[in-house]
């Protein structure tokens, strides 16, 4: 069974350490100690929080990729809109109206969520 350590469950989701233990002090992530003390996470029990939605009222969508980040750019044009926005440690870049854009109020600084439905995602893993 695959296991990591409290500073592994953190660099892998891209938050402190100090988040990680405060989740399993709450009983949101479950962990248990090894042989020497240390708090453990199974990967399976790391697996299912990361699918679990992060807020009780959570969209009910089909896709199933959401990433919540800040909006650092916004380049528009007649028709068209470029966002970018930075979640986490990945920067997403989408095309859309500008009217979308517009409607949703898309500026550098505001909070969105990138929502990625695709039929081709490559997966790759580092050994």
């Amino acid at each position: 069974m695959t296991v990591f350590r409290i500073s592994e469950v953190a660099s892998l989701l891209d938050v402190s350490s100090d988040t990680v233990r405060r989740w399993v002090d709450s009983g949101r992530l479950l962990a248990e100690r090894d042989e020497h003390g240390h708090r453990i996470v199974a990967g399976v029990d790391l697996a299912a929080f990361v699918r679990s939605p992060a807020e009780p009222d959570a969209v009910l969508s089909s896709a199933r990729n959401r990433m919540r980040g800040i909006v650092t750019d916004v380049v528009r044009d007649g028709v068209m809109a470029k966002v970018e926005i930075q979640a986490g440690p990945f920067r997403v870049v989408s095309l859309m109206s500008r009217e979308a854009a517009d409607d949703l109020g898309l500026e550098p600084g505001v909070v969105a969520v990138a929502v990625v439905k695709s039929t081709n995602v490559v997966v790759e893993r580092s050994e």
